[in-house]
């Protein structure tokens, strides 16, 4: 499972806390987390066509 949510804001999704703590801790027993923070590859390759291109993608057909 992979999401960009913290486990704290997971009540957000799963409305009601009971349940979100115990899908939290069943999903979390004997797994491993692996918090990946730093830049995204995505946005690198973005800007990185951005600059060979000349100018910011808009995603919008001209």
């Amino acid at each position: 499972v992979s999401t960009n949510l913290e486990f704290s804001r997971w009540t957000e999704i799963f409305c009601d806390p009971m349940l979100t703590a115990a899908t939290v801790d069943r999903m979390t027993h004997k797994s491993h987390i692996i918090d990946t923070n730093g830049s995204s590859y995505r946005l690198r390759q973005r800007l990185a066509r951005t600059n060979a291109v000349g100018g910011p993608l808009t995603g919008q057909a001209e």
